[in-house]
């Protein structure tokens, strides 16, 4: 059983699809179409959360409902016959030694399913994918083939279930707004335009249709129509044994072109007149799922053909990042994962079955991982996005959590909670140094952004009624104006204030959770120790940055406004009170909480790099002098967290509590030493390693409901946050590894995770990586998971070595010897300073990680001299290259 892969587009083959649950594709378009389809035609279409063609599903209801999807042939002789299975008969038959042979042929984003009744000899191939124009429609084409030796007469008809409202109203007036729905049939389809909007704070004139259109081969219309689901199950029928299929001699409810209906929920049946398919003949038909009558000239199948090679393309030429090892499975399985960051920007993190919270838009965090990877592609490409995304940053640290649709648009909450993530000042830095690294543009530190003001003040401790707040939600000065701060400012302030927010133990509160947004009941005395330590990488590599700067002339000293110094004024022995912290912090918000000042300070470049290497040299310190944890048998780990009632949650005593998040941070941020980091991968390999779920789990059981840290102790152990294999977390672990050079771990928990993806038989998802993986090794949350960035991030700049520093490539592999091919080779493509390069490892001796050096770069066959210690290619050497050729780097390693 399982999938495997048929082309270098990634595309992959996999037989009786039906019988395996939950599998859905994504099928997208640049429009904004947003799609998701099961083998058997289940999943639903939206452009937004107000806006459904197909009713919305989860991913319970892919196998517990009618499709949504669906195309009959009743034939002569035979009977109904569904080309998705889906029939009553059919149904019956799947679970008996009768099953109709069924497989499936996929790609980015597209999906054919291949069926066959063995009784008749007709075949039918289903093709849906979404055309990557401005058109927003779904595509559907059927083929049916007669395969036999004998004449097939049948009666083709499409029945594709309309919603044409809010996800909202799945429950909430499902009756009452399907009394809006306002049906119109054309001669080639139905449109559904409902009379309003229904929303109880204020009903509004609709202007948004939906419709289903059809056309048999060239030019042939439906001969009649029926819009009411009712009349077409007939009473007491289904959608999976409709009447007006079973019985179609009645013709008495079938409507013609110029008909109308109203008042019922709606589906789209569209009947075709009666054809006799001779012995190994075809015919085709094109359905064309929109918006607003978009589409329809895809009704010609020599447009939906091409329609169909140019969607191939588009999203082959979005695989800008290709890897080949020896192993051509894993290179073909992270070419999806390479295409999940594009998913995210579309998607963000709902509109998936599995995905189905929130109302569409992206959350802070998502937004800054997600460009890990696009960064990778194209810097330049990103670098409006990260300007615009400061514009969220509040001038007490904090964020809104919700980006808009419009660049710039920022919203306090998704469901309108006063709360603070406290690792969000954490991801903009991070992203930023990737981006600085990448594209060596230092001057993005000096561009100009606003800052997000509203009613919560204070770091949301504080909710004013009385804040006078501009349309924009911009701060504004004294006298009235929206300040503006640098990119660098923005950062500051995000780590400064932070590194202030701390809690009894002197280490930074968790506030409404970290990274783990399931940690999300300690606010009062819960601490973070893990992202304490990660911010403590920031301050002191902000510190480094600082000083390139100088060094590079950029600048000796940089403007800020005058309330932040406030934070930097202040002496080495403050930090030692947790208390004092505090209070200086509040002296801070109250002083900005109304606005600020509009004045700017110029600041020292050297004292400020200075009282950041104090600041982070301290956490780390404090950090080791108070959070390790031993068991006595030689195995270290860093306690992450304090919950609700000031106790650490981690422990060796009475019960090991390990938690896999303080030790990829205290690894990642060098606050552990080497000898830990080798000690903290002992204890992870023992207590949280699970070959059989995928590696590494996010925490050991702690056999309790634990009410003063988070909802996630009430989740059953082993899914999700309460010890799952979190792919994220999981992967930033490897990162981390690799980072401190443990490149044999880091691999151990990357060959992991990409086992069990890969493992069909076990995980039962299609190529990419899943958020994270159940005790039954299913693979949870497909596609849309900040996990495919950091996969890619560590395959790219860890496994390959391949990455920016300073603006310049460097080169610093950690491939194992396995990962090379039968000749030693490893190479991976992609962009960089505009250029696209294919870089080439060359071990001949197949040696083993931490056995060979870089010691050869030849550049389009010109040797060139480098610091063995850094192997690394100038960026003004790249850019001297031409843009019309792929450039081929040489690197041989002895």
């Amino acid at each position: 059983m399982g999938y495997h892969f048929i082309d270098e587009d990634g595309s992959f083959v996999l037989e009786e699809p039906d019988n395996s649950s939950y599998l859905y594709l994504p099928l997208v378009n640049p429009a904004g179409v947003m799609s998701s389809i099961t083998p058997d035609g289940h999943g639903d279409n939206k452009l937004s959360q107000d806006e459904f063609l197909l009713p919305p599903v989860s991913a319970c209801d892919l196998h517990g409902q009618a499709p949504s999807r669906n195309f009959w042939c009743y034939i002569r002789g035979y009977g109904p016959w569904s080309v998705y299975g889906q029939s009553a008969a059919q149904e019956s038959r799947r679970y008996t030694d009768h099953a109709e042979p069924v497989s499936m042929t996929a790609g980015p984003f597209w999906q054919k399913i291949m069926r066959t009744c063995p009784e008749t000899g007709l075949k039918a191939e289903v093709l849906s994918f979404c055309p990557v124009t401005d058109t927003k429609a779904e595509l559907m084409k059927i083929t049916l083939i007669n395969e036999g030796d004998k004449p097939i007469s049948l009666v083709p008809l499409t029945a594709i279930l309309l919603f044409g409202r809010g996800a909202d109203h799945i429950r909430d007036h499902r009756h009452v707004t399907s009394l809006l729905q306002r049906f119109r049939i054309t001669e080639d389809g139905i449109v559904l335009t409902p009379s309003m909007t229904f929303d109880e704070r204020g009903h509004q004139v609709n202007r948004e249709s939906y419709g289903v259109f059809a056309r048999q081969d060239a030019n042939r219309h439906p001969d009649a129509a029926i819009p009411l689901v009712d009349d077409f199950i007939g009473e007491g029928g289904s959608l999976l044994w409709p009447q007006a299929v079973v019985h179609m001699k009645q013709n008495d409810l079938w409507k013609s072109a110029g008909d109308h209906a109203e008042g019922k929920e709606g589906i789209a049946a569209l009947r075709f007149a009666e054809i006799t398919l001779q012995p190994h003949k075809s015919t085709s038909f094109q359905i064309v799922m929109s918006y607003n009558d978009d589409g329809k000239e895809y009704l010609n199948r020599e447009r939906m053909d091409e329609a169909f090679l140019q969607m191939k393309e588009y999203w082959s030429m979005q695989k800008s990042i290709l890897f080949k090892t020896g192993d051509s499975n894993f290179d073909f399985w992270m070419q999806w994962v390479t295409m999940q960051p594009q998913l995210r920007r579309i998607y963000g993190c709902s509109f998936l079955p599995y995905h189905d919270y929130g109302r569409g838009g992206r959350g802070w965090r998502d937004l800054w991982q997600d460009c890990l990877a696009l960064i990778l592609n194209d810097p330049e490409q990103v670098r409006g996005d990260l300007l615009s995304f400061f514009a969220g940053v509040r001038i007490d640290g904090s964020n809104a959590t919700i980006i808009g649709s419009r660049p710039g648009e920022f919203k306090a909450d998704r469901n309108e909670i006063v709360r603070v993530w406290m690792d969000h000042g954490y991801w903009p830095y991070a992203t930023i140094q990737l981006y600085l690294d990448a594209s060596g543009d230092y001057d993005f530190l000096f561009e100009k952004n606003t800052y997000f003001s509203d009613s919560q003040l204070q770091r949301g401790e504080l909710i004013s009624k009385k804040q006078n707040l501009t349309p924009d939600h911009q701060l504004m000065t004294k006298n009235g104006k929206p300040y503006e701060g640098t990119v660098l400012e923005h950062l500051l302030v995000q780590q400064l204030t932070q590194f202030y927010d701390v809690g009894d133990h002197n280490h930074m509160r968790l506030r409404g959770a970290d990274w783990n947004d399931a940690l999300d009941m300690a606010a009062d005395k819960g601490e973070s120790v893990a992202f304490t330590a990660a911010y403590a990488a920031n301050i002191g590599d902000m510190a480094k940055l600082l000083r390139h700067m100088k060094e590079h002339k950029k600048t000796d000293k940089v403007w800020l406004a005058e309330e932040i110094l406030l934070l930097l004024e202040v002496k080495a022995k403050q930090y030692e009170s947790s208390d004092e912290k505090q209070q200086i912090l509040k002296e801070y918000c109250e002083k900005t909480g109304s606005g600020v000042s509009g004045k700017r300070k110029a600041y020292p470049v050297e004292k400020l790099a200075s009282q950041l290497d104090w600041m982070s040299a301290w956490i780390q310190n404090h950090i080791r002098m108070t959070e390790t944890v031993e068991d006595g048998e030689g195995s270290l780990w860093f306690n992450g967290y304090y919950d609700n009632h000031g106790d650490p949650v981690e422990k060796s005593q009475d019960g090991v509590r390990m938690m896999l998040t303080g030790q990829v941070f205290a690894i990642l941020s060098g606050t552990a030493t080497d000898e830990q980091v080798a000690r903290i991968a002992r204890a992870a390999d023992r207590y949280l390693y699970d070959q059989k779920v995928g590696g590494y789990r996010l925490n050991t059981d702690f056999h309790e409901t634990k009410m003063d840290l988070g909802r996630m102790f009430g989740f059953a152990y082993g899914n999700k946050e309460n010890g799952a294999v979190f792919c994220h977390m999981a992967v930033m672990y490897a990162y981390a590894l690799y980072e401190r050079r443990f490149a044999k771990e880091g691999f151990k928990v990357m060959k992991s995770l990409y086992e069990q993806s890969a493992d069909f038989d076990s995980s039962r998802i299609y190529p990419g990586i899943p958020e994270y993986f159940d005790p039954d090794g299913r693979g949870m949350y497909t596609y849309l998971t900040g996990a495919a960035s950091w996969m890619v991030l560590t395959v790219m700049s860890q496994m390959y070595g391949v990455r920016g520093y300073k603006g310049n490539l460097q080169l610093l592999p950690q491939l194992l010897a396995e990962q090379f091919d039968r000749d030693g080779c490893a190479s991976v493509t992609f962009h960089f300073a505009g250029r696209k390069l294919n870089v080439v490892y060359i071990n001949r001796n197949h040696l083993e990680v931490g056995d060979y050096e870089v010691e050869e770069i030849l550049l389009d066959k010109t040797k060139l001299s480098f610091d063995f210690k850094k192997p690394e290619i100038k960026r003004e050497l790249i850019k001297d290259l031409s843009k019309d050729e792929i450039h081929k780097i040489r690197v041989i390693l002895q």
